[in-house]
């Protein structure tokens, strides 16, 4: 893979120039298509014993020993989802693998690989693509997947696509639908974190760098995917778009309400200040805010929640009335929305 990008038959070539002395290439445009990609895979070849064949052919190859294979696609528009004066490439390149990976360990599996689609500016420094590289490379790196392929093109603003791969290892994947009537609620890793972040740099502030790094570079619990499963529960996902959000997904796709407990979630005192400081209600960033890609599934009991993970509510049956809100917080229609791109 990161092959070249055709158009009515014929390929594109006017960016396959280089410089008569390569060491001083500062933009794509400077070394071109290829050259760029010959950057990209040098930075994140990693050895992987499921990759079959990796980047250099029209497709990579991957050995699927379960059968199956689990696979999730996110998509980050510049301007949209990251900026670059308010991150590194770096961060940029762990963010989206992040986003990715945690779809993956959210059914319960256990990612192998992602395929990366670029799309940038002539213009771009070559410095920040290399550091989104090894961004991808190194979040990869943590979870034992690895860059098999991907392309490159040229436009306006920075497009980034990430599709990722995954091993069930023999287990059920844990879907969505699968919670029922008086299962618990468990939560693992941090929420709220990311959005203050974000509402930090919107104001153009810089104090609260806890929070901005967790916006930058999101720290999923990627074990504890594979740990709820194997520990029985019933329906899991990642906290994308916020918590309140993403349960009502669950509690949409099982048929059932969810009740969250108030008195389960500690806001940082931290974040209290910078809420005040800027006028808006934490709380609303831990129920609401997305990016820090959490994990919350469903149990059986709460003697069936892995250590860990945070009981943090309730599931009961569904409503009889159309306007019943899916999720509630200590039975009342919560406040707070999370994120919709529209």
């Amino acid at each position: 893979m990161w092959r070249r990008t055709y158009r009515k038959g014929r390929a594109i070539a006017r960016e396959e120039r280089r410089p008569d002395d390569p060491s001083t290439a500062r933009t794509v445009r400077d070394i071109g298509e290829f050259g760029l990609i010959d950057r990209v895979v040098r930075r994140t070849a990693a050895p992987n014993d499921r990759v079959l064949v990796g980047p250099g052919d029209d497709c990579a190859v991957m050995s699927a020993p379960d059968g199956r294979v689990v696979v999730t696609t996110d998509v980050l528009v510049e301007g949209r989802h990251f900026r670059r004066d308010w991150g590194s490439g770096e961060d940029t390149g762990r963010r989206a693998a992040a986003a990715n990976l945690a779809d993956i360990v959210a059914m319960g599996a256990v990612p192998t690989g992602i395929v990366v689609g670029l799309a940038c500016p002539a213009e771009l420094e070559i410095a920040w693509v290399e550091a989104f590289s090894d961004g991808l490379r190194d979040e990869c790196a943590l979870v034992g997947a690895s860059v098999i392929g991907g392309d490159i093109s040229r436009s306006d603003a920075i497009f980034i696509s990430v599709t990722a791969f995954g091993d069930l290892e023999e287990r059920a994947p844990v879907l969505r639908g699968g919670a029922g009537v008086g299962d618990v609620v468990a939560l693992c890793g941090r929420t709220g974190y990311a959005a203050a972040g974000l509402a930090i740099l919107s104001r153009g502030f810089r104090a609260g760098k806890a929070f901005i790094d967790a916006y930058r570079r999101p720290e999923p619990p990627y074990a504890e995917g594979k740990s709820a499963a194997l520990a029985g529960a019933t329906s899991m996902c990642d906290v994308s778009d916020g918590l309140i959000q993403d349960l009502g997904h669950i509690a949409a796709a099982s048929g059932v309400q969810i009740d969250l407990q108030r008195a389960a979630f500690d806001v940082p005192s931290r974040m209290v200040e910078i809420g005040s400081a800027l006028g808006q209600d934490p709380l609303g960033w831990v129920l609401g805010g997305g990016d820090d890609h959490a994990l919350v599934a469903t149990f059986p009991s709460s003697g069936s929640v892995p250590d860990g993970w945070q009981v943090v509510g309730t599931t009961l049956r569904a409503a009889d009335r159309d306007d019943a809100p899916p999720v509630t917080i200590d039975g009342e229609a919560p406040t707070m929305a999370g994120w919709n791109h529209f």
